[in-house]
Order: C-alpha cells, then structure tokens, then sequence
C-alpha cells in the first residue's frame, strides 16, 4: 500500500536523525561516563501508547478495566496492564515513571512522564471533548521539561535535609538520563480525518521535520540517550477495528490492517 511505505519512509528518517544525534561524544562529557543501558532517570513524552497518568490526571479517571490485568484497579493508563515505557522501566531496573501532570504522592527521582492521551507532535485545533485530542501535544510537553528541570533544580540545591530533595531527580542525572518518544499515531489519525489522501501526503514530511527539531532541542539541552518508537499499523487499532469494519475501497486495508 503506497501510504504506508510512505510512512515507513518517513520514519526511516527519524532513526537517521537518531544515530546522527548519537554522534561522537566527547569523553570528559556528563554522559560519557555511563555505561550502556545504566540510566539513572526516564524522560518520556508521547500519546497514550506512553501515557501513565497524564491524560487521567488532568480530565476524567479511568474506569475499569484500564489496569486489572497487572495493577489490579486503574493507573492511569490507556491499557489493562503494562506499557512498553513501564516494561523499559523494569529492564533498566528503574520505577515505573510518574505523570508530570499527577500530584499526588509522585516521586521523580528516576525521571518523569510528559506523555498524555491523545497528544500530537503538531498543534491540532480540536478539542479533547469532540476528538480526544490533547491540550498538550509536544512542544508543550518540552515546556512542561523545562519547567520542571528548572524548578526540580532550583529545589534540589535548596533542599537543607536529605529528606527535602529524596523525591526529586538529580540535576547531574538529566545529562545522563534516556530520553523516550512514543508519538505520532495521533498525526496521522487526525490527518486521515481532516485531509485528502494527497494533501496528507505531501504533510508528512513536516510532522517529521518537527519531531526531528524536537529532538535536536534536546540534545542542544544536554540530553545524549534517545529511544524513539516507530507509528504502529493504524488499522490494526483497537478503535480502528470498533468502527471500520468493511473499508471501502476494496484493497485499502493490506492483511495487517
């Protein structure tokens, strides 16, 4: 199907920015010195693939049976169980991340969570109650980083006890950390619904671009570990399958959707 080579095309080019990005590091540098695959913190920022409590802190609570297959109630995730990022987590023997956006009792010591439901690399002018897309796509994602680097390190070089900073990050660990995207489904979703097959297209390559300038600012911020997840088959979705079930034309869905 030509759409989707041309979007694995696309995303092609975001792993060549990724090993790009990588480059040369310079051994007296922060990060140098860690091993591969010992990160001391996660920094996520995605859709509800990585969401862990964002979208749920923010508007409604999920219900059950979000979270019983593995949590035994909700926990503010868009699943029944685990997330790839909660499984990076455990393979990297870290906590499961906390949502930027929950308050309540969260420990960022080992990384925090930007990713939120319905997030969108580009603004989308659309409302969360007609489409369930996000107000926070993720250049305000990077503005809520900001924000907490900068206030996490204000309060950590303040902090008189030990007990004052146990559940912030370390500011030496943000140079250090891996730095995680899980977004992009959404893009596409609201192109699809919004756009002609052919303008879609030719709007691809700015999604992309976009993405690429994200992780570029963060590197030019210090950040060196990125993992980034490639768009998964958009018609093999759940939702997808719930509300197309004979695609017309004929052919326009390949054996996976």
């Amino acid at each position: 199907m030509e759409t989707g080579r041309v979007l694995v095309a696309s995303m092609l080019v975001i792993y060549a920015l990724v090993i790009s990005v990588g480059g040369e590091e310079d051994a007296s540098s922060p990060s140098a010195s860690v091993s591969a695959c010992e990160f001391p913190a996660i920094y996520n920022f995605g859709d509800s693939n990585s969401d862990t409590g964002g979208i749920s802190a923010a508007f409604y609570a999920m219900p059950s049976p979000y979270g019983d297959t593995f949590f035994n109630r909700p926990a503010g995730r868009g699943s029944d169980g685990r997330l790839i990022i909660d499984f990076i987590a455990e393979k990297l023997g870290l906590p499961y991340l906390y949502s930027y956006l929950d308050s309540i009792r969260s420990n960022f010591r080992h990384g925090a969570n930007f990713a939120s439901g319905g997030a969108t690399i580009r603004r989308q002018n659309e409302s969360w109650f007609d489409n369930g897309v996000s107000p926070f796509p993720l250049d305000i994602q990077f503005v809520q980083y900001d924000q907490f680097k900068g206030r996490t390190t204000t309060l950590y070089n303040q902090a008189k006890e030990l007990s004052d900073a146990q559940d912030l990050p370390r500011p030496e660990d943000f140079s250090k950390a891996l730095y995680t995207f899980d977004i992009g489904q959404n893009d596409l979703a609201a192109g699809f619904r919004k756009m002609s097959t052919e303008k879609f297209l030719a709007e691809i390559a700015d999604i992309v671009n976009q993405l690429a300038a994200a992780i570029r600012s963060l590197y030019d911020r210090g950040a060196r570990a990125f993992w980034i997840h490639n768009t998964g088959p958009i018609g093999c979705l759940g939702v997808t399958l719930h509300y197309i079930h004979d695609p017309s034309p004929t052919g326009y869905l390949d054996r996976h959707g």
